[in-house]
């Protein structure tokens, strides 16, 4: 089962009513979410939020993902859960123009997110904050809005991306998609 952990997203429901047309999936609260449901977990997500961690002290959601550092299987941070996982690796976080609508987005390095999209697709936004890319992790994509759309791990399936899929029509579901294949393909592994 995928865990999705809610961080307060009104689009936390799209992720999982995408995914569980792949995959099955279960929402936790990022604050309820437990040792146990990270260890179950085949996957996780971590959605987006309405904070910004520029102004608040980051240490109380960092404490809820100290687990990044073992968990072996596929992760996906979206916006606030990018955001999330890139200060976790050493990643520092800017204010930057509000951006609330859809951008091209340029793919720089291919991952296995981005099967069957082309090198240039749209995707929502909804931020206004920016980070950037952390030590070990390999920049995958860019808009004219944030330099730093997508990323991730160099040696372990842990993916970042500032854009919000789950609002942004095909091109979102084929992500998701892709993202619950790399689940399913990581379980076979086992």
């Amino acid at each position: 089962m995928i865990v999705l952990l809610d961080a307060g997203s009104s689009k936390t429901k799209f992720i999982q009513e995408i995914c569980e047309h792949y995959y099955p999936c279960k929402t936790i609260g990022l604050h309820d979410s437990t040792e146990n449901d990270i260890l179950n977990a085949e996957g996780i997500i971590i959605s987006g939020a309405p904070i910004l961690l520029s102004e608040v002290d980051p240490e109380p959601y960092l404490q809820k993902v100290k687990w990044l550092d073992d968990y072996k299987l596929p992760v996906l941070g979206i916006c606030f859960g990018h955001q999330l996982t890139g200060l976790h690796f050493g990643a520092s976080i800017s204010r930057q123009r509000e951006d609330r609508g859809k951008q091209e987005i340029a793919v720089l390095r291919h991952n296995p997110l981005f099967e069957d999209l082309d090198t240039q697709f749209t995707m929502q936004e909804d931020h206004c904050e920016a980070i950037s890319i952390p030590p070990g992790f390999e920049h995958n994509a860019t808009s004219d809005s944030c330099v730093n759309e997508g990323m991730h791990h160099k040696n372990r399936p842990i993916f970042g991306v500032q854009f919000h899929p789950e609002v942004s029509g095909e091109n979102g579901m084929i992500f998701l998609h892709n993202f619950t294949k790399l689940v399913a393909l990581y379980k076979d592994k086992k």
